[in-house]
Order: structure tokens, then sequence, then C-alpha cells
């Protein structure tokens, strides 16, 4: 039977359920740390912390926007699997395969998915229910930097998770009855460079040890080392369910841990400028003249690349396929809603050696063939499927007239051997985005010339004190 509401709803009643049982078990020994319940509008109010509350719900229309283009501008900037592919191989396969095992599936799967909405929940709140301002602000910058820093990389530099990739690797967290609308909703599985799922406890344990050494003392001595053990014993499992699950790449990994850097130095410094702001006014944000110029000059070297080199350049390559497969596996790919009476134009290419069956086909009705992180190319489901041989194309539209009309390109490959390799590229109606998409990109290059620039001002200063 399955379960009456879906993932997104379950979980976001276990993290309420979950919120102040364990901010009070993590204080057990420190009692007098409890803000009472019943004093929390209050905190809120003295706080100052309505600002925390409008960033979370400017961050989810954030993160609509930013979704609402990713797929737009897709074939002007293509994508870069294969070179990652290249790099890294089959591992995750071998992690996958080694490891499969039901339960296990299960667990990080719930894993997965609560522990990170978790984490962007709870941070914030247990500081502010331990009456800690400074690294609840913290905790807010730290969700809100990361995901602006990671916007040019999921716009401009898509990587298909891979189960799309790897042939014979089974797509254990997506292709689940119950798992597979709410992530091919919010998830357009092409986001894999950086991975957030480690960068955003990476980077929170990082502004940890930022924060104790500003107070003088050691992580051990602090008093929310048990919240701080807490993130970090989620990092190694996070570190093996990304690749056993059939998501990350091991090359995903590292842009997270860069960027995970630069998010937790921003934040950290930028926390008490922030909160001198009613004090020192707004210009108080604007940095000093070196500052300023690295700022400047990130921000334009960054948007120069994208719009001269990337847009239009080598993800594009119509000969580099979207997706692979082995023997009897299938794949999709996500034919989102972005216009009411514009038709989707999609161009399914067979780039390999391998014939392969295509069907295009509304998503209400790949549910029940989806199980055990496979869809079940079945008579059923597969009926109104197509081939298509080495070197084929087709091209089709979908009419998209209302918002429930979600449809998924499924693509497998029923042959007895080989690799089968398709391009598939999807125009919409809305692809002028690419220019926003750029401006949207601009204050990730800005932080991160920022922190480039206050560090560098910052070694300046400590060699001018040690030479005099």
């Amino acid at each position: 039977m399955l379960w009456p509401v879906g993932p997104y709803e379950t979980m976001m009643v276990a993290i309420l359920s979950v919120t102040i049982p364990l901010q009070r078990l993590l204080t057990r020994d420190e009692p007098e740390m409890r803000l009472p319940v019943r004093e929390l509008p209050d905190e809120i109010r003295a706080k100052g912390y309505q600002w925390h509350i409008a960033m979370y719900v400017l961050m989810y229309l954030f993160k609509a926007f930013i979704d609402q283009h990713n797929e737009a501008i897709k074939p002007r900037v293509g994508g870069f699997t294969h070179l990652v592919y290249g790099l890294e191989g089959e591992f995750t396969l071998w992690v996958q395969e080694s490891f499969e095992n039901g339960i296990l599936t299960d667990l990080l799967s719930f894993h997965y998915l609560f522990v990170y909405l978790f984490l962007i929940w709870f941070s914030p709140m247990y500081y502010i229910l331990c009456r800690d301002e400074v690294m609840a602000d913290k905790a807010v910058l730290n969700y809100v930097v990361i995901y602006v820093l990671a916007v040019p990389f999921y716009l401009f530099f898509n990587v298909e998770v891979t189960s799309t990739f790897i042939p014979g690797m089974d797509a254990l967290m997506y292709h689940n009855e119950w798992n597979l609308f709410f992530f091919t909703e919010v998830d357009p599985l092409d986001n894999g460079i950086p991975s957030l799922h480690v960068g955003i406890p990476i980077s929170l344990l990082i502004i940890n040890r930022l924060h104790v050494r500003d107070l003088g003392i050691s992580i051990s001595e602090w008093r929310h080392r048990e919240f701080d053990l807490f993130v970090a014993v989620n990092v190694p499992i996070y570190l093996f369910s990304i690749q056993y699950l059939g998501i990350h790449w091991l090359f995903d990994l590292v842009p997270g841990l860069l960027l995970a850097v630069v998010c937790a130095v921003f934040s950290h410094r930028m926390q008490p400028i922030l909160r001198m702001v009613p004090e020192n006014g707004w210009a108080s944000l604007i940095p000093d003249r070196a500052v300023s110029n690295a700022v400047a000059a990130s921000a334009l070297v960054g948007a120069v690349v994208l719009a001269v080199v990337v847009i239009d350049g080598p993800g594009t390559n119509s000969n580099e396929p979207t997706m692979r497969l082995g023997p009897g596996d299938v794949n999709l790919d996500v034919i989102e809603i972005h216009s009411l009476w514009d038709p989707v134009v999609i161009e399914v290419s067979n780039v390999g050696d391998e014939v392969v069956e295509v069907l295009v086909i509304h998503r209400d009705s790949v549910r029940e063939h989806a199980n055990d992180g496979a869809i079940d190319w079945s008579a059923p489901l597969a009926r109104g499927a197509f081939s298509l041989d080495a070197g084929e194309s087709w091209q089709g539209e979908v009419d998209t007239p209302s918002v429930f009309d979600g449809h998924y390109v499924l693509v497998s490959h029923q042959g007895d051997s080989g690799v089968g390799e398709v391009r598939i590229t999807i125009d919409y109606v809305d692809d002028a985005l690419i220019w926003s998409s750029l401006l949207c990109s601009v204050p990730s290059f800005a932080i991160i010339g920022w922190v480039l620039g206050d560090l560098r001002r910052g070694s300046q200063e400590v060699m001018g004190e040690e030479s005099t």
C-alpha cells in the first residue's frame, strides 16, 4: 500500500517533530542553554530573527526561480558529464554493486532526503533555541551563501547523475514509485556539480572552527560541541550514500568542498558586519577599495567566461551523449512545464552504436512501473515506443496545457550487449532566460572575489605587522 502523502510532506512532518527533542538531547547537560518554546516569539523579536525567516522565504522563491532557468537554457550550454566520466570511469558502479542491499537502500534514501532538509532547518533553529544569535546568523548565511555560490555551476555546468550515464547503475533514489514525482519535479537530475549534500555540512563545520578560534578556545571546549559532532557524523554517511544511490560522482565533491571553504569564510566574516548595519548603516556593507576591486574583477571574469566560453561552447557538442545505457537499462529525462500554450520541442539522437527504444509519456503512466531503483520496460508501459538505429534522430512536440501535464522521455536499451548512447535536447519557449541566468551567476563570482580580496588584505596586514 502506497504511503498517503509524498516524500516532502513526510519529511517536513518528521523534521518538525524531531526539532525540539533533538535540541533538548544535545543540550541535556546544559539546561540553561534551552529557550522555552513559549518564549520563542519574544526571542525572535528581541534578537531580530525576522530576517532569518525572510531569508528562508526568499531562498525558497529564488531556488524556484533558478530551477525555471536550468532546463530552459540547457540547449545553449549543453552538458559536461562525458568529461567527468572520462576522468573517473565507473567507480561509483563498483560501490553500488559491492554494497547493494534493500534495507541499506531504504536507510540511505531516507537519510539523503531527511538529514539534508533537517540540517538546513535545524542548524539555525538549534542556535536560536540555545540563545546564540551569532551562530544562528552564521547558520542562515551558510545555507543562503552556499546556494548562491552554486548557481553558475548548476546553470552552466550540467553534470548528469551517475545512474543516467553509467551503464548498469540503478537510480536507487530516483526510480522509485514513492520518490519519482518528487525528485523529477524539484531536481533537474543534472545538478551534480557541486554536491551541496557535502558542501553544506562541511561549510558549517568550518564555520564552527573559525568561530571557536575567535573565542580563543578549542572545539572540544565549545558549548555546542555535541551539535558539531552530530553534523560531523553525517558527513561520511553522505560521502558514501551519494555514490551508492546513483547520484553524485566523486568529482562532484571537489567543487562542493571548495565552495564550502569560500562560504564558511564569507559567512564568518560577514556576520558581524550585518549585525552592525542598524548602527553603521547600509554603507558599511561596501568593502574597502582593494576588496571592491577584487569583487568587480572576479564578477567580470566569471561572467565573461560563461558568456564567451560556456554558452554555445564545448558542452553543446551534438556527438556527445547525455545518457548511456547498458542492456535492460531504462533511463528518463524530464519534460518540464514552462508554458501552457507553447509546445515543447524534443529531439532524441542515437549517437551510439546500439539500437535504443524511445517513449515520450505522461508521468502519471510511469509511476506504477517504477520500483526498486528501476523502471520496468513492460508491454503496458512500452506500448507506443519506437526504435532509433545508430545515427538516427527523432524530433517531436509535447503540449503542456496545464500544470499537471508533466512528461518523461524514457529511453531503453533492450539489446543483449553493448552500450546505448543517446543525446536528448529539449527546447522550451523561454530559452532567452540565458541572460537572466548570467545575471544570477554574478553574485557567486562576486562573493568569491570578496573572499579572495579579504584574505589577501589580511595576509598583507599580517606581513606588515611582522615586518614592524
